[in-house]
């Protein structure tokens, strides 16, 4: 391999990489926007280890490291840390297939765990005192008004005290004001599985974008190898 496509191929795996450290750095900042306007962390507790924001936070991390070490990797054609970035990213790419296997099975039971943890966090929102649990009662307040929903599958889950956040039209503070019918809990649902779809968009793009640089990183390292290179 002479040195022009050496020159070309170590500019292709930079600007690959670089490409990725940025995707990986959008899919953070994506994640922390997920997080800080979501309006029922507190409603679904069972739920919260593979939400769409946590799981676009730790895979960007991962993603925005790795692809940083191959970066440098073909700045400095350093056999070690293209190695090193090579392993990194195939064991990430096969925790990504992994988390996608887990989004296929746990997209199923989507509502069995939102039932629950809903009709938990009613039970104890309507059972607390008036300064007691203040994060569930605005949480639940958030999701009734922001989705236009009352209770979990109605307003009879309330049990007659419903709350001013069900409230469907003007003038709501009155004694008896007219409520939103639907639950809660297909509206929730429904929103949380487009969150899901386009999660898995996300981790399939970032996936065939970081097998197309395993695929560009594996000549170059080659060409290190059998020329006794990249160790300075």
């Amino acid at each position: 391999m002479n040195r022009s496509c050496v020159n070309y191929l170590k500019t292709l795996v930079i600007s690959l990489n670089f490409l990725c450290w940025l995707c990986g750095a959008f899919v953070v900042a994506l994640g922390e926007f997920q997080m800080m306007h979501s309006k029922f962390a507190s409603l679904v507790t069972t739920f919260w280890p593979i939400f769409p924001a946590n799981t676009l936070v730790v895979t960007g991390t991962l993603v925005t490291c790795v692809c940083y070490l191959g970066v440098f990797g073909g700045l400095k054609e350093n056999r070690c840390m293209l190695i090193s970035f090579f392993v990194l990213l195939f064991i990430l790419m096969l925790v990504e297939l992994a988390m996608a296997c887990v989004f296929l099975v746990y997209s199923r039971e989507i509502d069995t765990y939102f039932e629950k943890d809903l009709m938990q966090s009613l039970e104890i929102y309507r059972q607390s005192s008036p300064g007691s649990n203040m994060t569930i009662k605005d949480d639940f307040d958030a999701i009734q008004y922001l989705f236009r929903c009352c209770g979990v599958h109605g307003s009879a889950d309330w049990k007659g005290n419903v709350p001013i956040s069900c409230c469907s039209r003007n003038p709501c503070n009155t004694q008896i004001h007219p409520d939103w019918q639907e639950g809660c809990l297909v509206k929730l649902s429904d929103w949380f599985s487009r969150n899901y779809r386009s999660t898995g968009a996300g981790v399939v793009t970032m996936f065939i974008l970081q097998f197309i640089c395993l695929s560009v990183t594996v000549p170059l390292f080659c060409h290190f190898s059998r020329r006794g290179l990249g160790y300075q």
